[in-house]
């Protein structure tokens, strides 16, 4: 079991979700604008990361 791979992909799918979550809230034209653009600005580096880590790790067989 890749540990690295693993947390790689935990990243990814966080950092979709808040990237889900900010949209929805910008659509819905939420009043809160400072809290959407945090939940964006950390979905994008937890997704960057977490594709960074499933894309350079080798695999171990």
């Amino acid at each position: 079991m890749n540990v690295k791979r693993t947390f790689g992909t935990i990243l990814t799918i966080l950092g979709i979700i808040g990237l889900i979550y900010a949209g929805y809230g910008f659509v819905n034209q939420s009043g809160q604008t400072r809290a959407l653009v945090v939940y964006g600005i950390i979905g994008l580096i937890f997704f960057v990361s977490g594709i960074g880590l499933v894309k350079n790790t080798k695999d171990e067989s």
